[in-house]
């Protein structure tokens, strides 16, 4: 993607700070709902940092996979389990917080003593290709052949085997299936006694 200088300065700048408030957003917040929705923001501010890389399929999959599956998934395993419970003070909280704080401050100086070590100005300007999309799947099909089809049968595996151990109602003793003893069910929970309606209740009050 060809843009102005100004533009690509612009588009950083927006992109960066979004990205930064989005993530003191996910540390900050206490209710944790509200974290989860700006990691979601986090993930889309850095597919547009790699749209203006011209990384169009990184950008494609940090969307398809990070906010799709992943903060998708985030999202509904809190508000199936997420309760509300009363505030607790806890001992010592301030040496946790204090240590935070000092890994906190450690990363920014590494970063920051990183970026301003790194020589960023290049000898030669570098023509980004038109589309990535089609060098990787050259790349795919040709020198990395072999491991993308050990992967693709790895993913079949596992999830032919999530699938077995979805639908297996009983696992067999093989003690009991020796001893001509009938089989018995296990992995099975309890089904969860049903709260009674009005109208069944005053049902089973009159018989």
């Amino acid at each position: 993607m060809n843009l102005a200088e100004g533009v690509q300065i612009v588009s950083f700048g927006i992109l960066a700070a979004l990205m930064i408030a989005a993530a003191l957003g996910v540390v900050l917040f206490e209710k944790i709902v509200y974290s989860a929705f700006l990691l979601g923001g986090v993930f889309i501010s850095i597919s547009g940092l790699y749209i203006l890389l011209n990384a169009d399929f990184v950008a494609a999959a940090q969307i398809l996979i990070y906010v799709g599956a992943v903060n998708v998934l985030i999202l509904f395993a809190i508000m199936l389990v997420n309760k509300e419970e009363v505030f607790k003070p806890i001992s010592g909280r301030w040496i946790r917080k204090a240590a935070t704080a000092l890994v906190c401050v450690g990363l920014f100086a590494l970063l920051s003593t990183m970026v301003l070590a790194t020589p960023w100005n290049l000898a030669a300007p570098i023509t980004a290709p038109e589309s990535t999309l089609i060098l990787i799947g050259k790349h795919f099909f040709s020198d990395y052949l072999l491991p993308f089809e050990l992967a693709s049968v790895l993913l079949l595996m596992a999830m032919i085997g999530a699938i077995i151990i979805a639908r297996r109602d009983f696992i067999p003793d093989i003690e009991a299936a020796s001893s001509d003893q009938p089989l018995q069910t296990v992995w099975r929970l309890p089904e969860r006694p049903r709260e009674l309606t009005p109208t069944q209740g005053s049902s089973n009050q009159r018989k």
